[in-house]
């Protein structure tokens, strides 16, 4: 969430930067509302000043034996309360008002972003490994897996629906190591391990800014007392672990990092990268997530795309990172990079990874603050960082499509063999 005195102090630029990411919102209704609320607060404190008067005169009368002359100086009292009253219940509606608004504005984009409509405008940055080269007409996971026995697309349909994975055998096996992986590496590199929940409430999700824009791409419980949500990453459950909380300047940064199933009703995406496992309604996923300094978060983003990447490098798969421009960014970034893996399968590279700084945006929302008693008074809002480490099911894709062999087997990844039980290669089925 943005702040509304910076909003109002700065309202050309930010303009401009929701025109950059494609966006539309009523500045003129936020500013229409930002100036009642002010002149509200005016007048209550005019009213109270009165009213302070008043009563030092009721003091006097009294003193003095003149009580009706007091007595009617108390009900202009009584009058002025009503009056405050009225204007506070006012100024908590236009509150309100202007805090729904607030929430349904995006982050400005950094400075280092470049500005572009769409994905067009994507920069790349970074590139490793090479591309497999084969030697035979390479398949695609949605083949090949069912092929090996590994994969059931079909049997998934029938426990759920369609774009959901059914894993068997080695399949779940090699997913579980995926995830063990991961998280050895993180933990590995200073990141503490959380196990949370896989169902958030409303104010946990509107901390990270899934609500209330992006409701429709929820998944939602029904029944009596308060709507739960599925979460759609890790970073729901572990930004808000200090939801309305003052860390200490101390124990920054901190980087944390959680495996969990992830459930994204991916409303308005029907056509997108329906076939196979790279977008589906439920898939794992390791996260990342940092709370910093203002003044470390960039260096700290870059850190978590290298964290990102040195997965893919242990996994031996080629990649690429691009960072997004101003009309692909999410919604709560500020500046995001994208990792995207080689699939033989498109011939291309795909999204594996988004690594986003949201500078204060979340923690604004979520009320997440730092102390530092020898750099300034009082408190100030964290930066919040968000990435993949890495998106699980994509990873498996990956693994399957470049290791794949000319007689339908899968080499095991060297860093996996010990997580595999010794298993060095996935062979088709009897």
């Amino acid at each position: 969430m943005l702040d509304a005195r910076w909003v109002r102090d700065n309202v050309e630029a930010v303009r401009e930067a929701m025109a950059n990411r494609g966006a539309s919102w009523d500045f003129d209704r936020f500013l229409a509302l930002d100036e009642e609320r002010r002149e509200l607060i005016a007048k209550v404190e005019t009213r109270q000043a009165r009213r302070n008067e008043l009563s030092k005169e009721i003091g006097g009368l009294m003193k003095d034996g003149r009580r009706d002359e007091a007595e009617a100086r108390k009900d202009e009292v009584r009058l002025i309360n009503d009056e405050i009253a009225e204007r506070d219940r006012h100024r908590d509606e236009v509150d309100a008002e202007l805090r729904a608004m607030l929430l349904t504005i995006p982050n400005v984009p950094d400075a280092s972003v470049p500005v572009g409509p769409d994905e067009t405008g994507n920069v790349e940055t970074y590139r490793w490994g090479a591309p497999p080269a084969f030697d035979f007409e390479p398949k695609a996971h949605w083949d090949l897996g069912p092929s090996l026995g590994i994969i059931d697309f079909e049997r998934a349909v029938k426990l759920a629906k369609s774009r959901f994975v059914l894993l068997g055998g080695l399949g779940a096996r090699l997913e579980r190591a995926l995830i063990n992986f991961m998280l050895d590496e993180h933990t590995g590199h200073g990141y503490r391990e959380w196990w949370p929940p896989s169902l958030a409430n409303a104010d946990t999700l509107t901390g990270t800014g899934q609500l209330p824009k992006f409701e429709d791409d929820l998944f939602k419980t029904s029944g009596e007392g308060t709507p739960l949500y599925l979460i759609p990453t890790a970073e729901v459950q572990l930004t808000n672990i200090h939801r309305d909380e003052t860390l200490d300047a101390s124990q920054l940064t901190l980087d944390y990092c959680a495996y969990t199933p992830c459930f994204r009703e991916e409303a308005g995406s029907a056509g997108r990268d329906t076939r196979g496992m790279i977008r589906v309604h439920q898939f794992d996923k390791v996260e990342m997530v940092k709370f910093a300094r203002p003044e470390d978060s960039m260096d700290e983003l870059e850190r978590m795309v290298r964290d990102a990447g040195h997965i893919l490098e242990r996994l031996g798969l080629a990649y690429r990172v691009i960072v997004l421009c101003t009309g692909d960014m999410g919604f709560s970034a500020a500046k995001t990079y994208d990792l995207e893996v080689w699939l033989p399968s498109y011939g291309d590279y795909k999204e594996i990874s988004s690594c986003s700084n949201t500078k204060d945006f979340q923690a604004r929302r979520a009320g997440i603050r730092y102390r530092d008693p020898s750099e300034f008074k009082g408190t100030r809002f964290v930066h919040t960082l968000n990435g993949s480490g890495l998106a699980v099911g994509r990873t498996l894709a990956a693994v399957l499509e470049n290791y794949q062999r000319a007689d339908g087997s899968v080499e095991v990844p060297e860093v996996l063999v010990p997580y595999m039980g010794g298993v060095r290669a996935i062979e088709p089925e009897a």
